[in-house]
């Protein structure tokens, strides 16, 4: 067993931070954080707390100890977490015009070593089809190979007769 860590708070922190184990707009992770930092108050043990709120002992123990060091703000996460894009828009706009102006087509690959070998974004061929899609970009096909949904007309058919 390591040091004792316990926190003392003043009455208007203990007050701020149980309106916050009730408040609805907060996340469970950062309400769980207030009702650790209440328990240790109330004397209990980090080992206890752990038990109790079901996570493990160093996450109570830097629960604590972020609030030693940030207060009030180390209750909530970092908003700068993940990795961060390699692209942006002006990316893919300039791959959907140079799919409308070129009369050759192109496979996902093939996009994504142009993109790299023009702009410097290096992105997965997948990565890169995934974006496209989203957009709403198919490829460089001219028009749809469909122009309507086969299931639906076979559907609206047989819904008549």
């Amino acid at each position: 067993m390591g040091v004792r860590l316990r926190v003392f708070l003043t009455p208007t922190e203990e007050t701020t931070l149980k309106q916050m184990r009730h408040a609805n707009n907060l996340c469970q992770r950062v309400k769980e954080r207030a009702e650790a930092i209440c328990l240790s108050h109330h004397g209990w043990y980090v080992e206890k707390i752990a038990v109790y709120l079901n996570c493990s002992v160093k996450t109570v123990r830097k629960t604590l100890n972020k609030w030693q060091k940030e207060g009030l703000g180390g209750l909530y996460e970092r908003g700068d977490r993940g990795r961060k894009r390699t692209w942006t828009q002006s990316d893919l706009e300039y791959l959907e015009e140079s799919l409308r102006q070129e009369q050759r087509r192109y496979n996902s690959k093939q996009l994504a070593e142009k993109l790299e070998r023009i702009r410097g974004v290096r992105l997965s061929a997948d990565h890169l089809r995934q974006l496209l899609k989203k957009r709403g970009s198919f490829g460089s096909e001219q028009d749809k190979a469909i122009e309507t949904n086969k299931t639906q007309k076979r559907f609206s058919k047989s819904k008549q007769t």
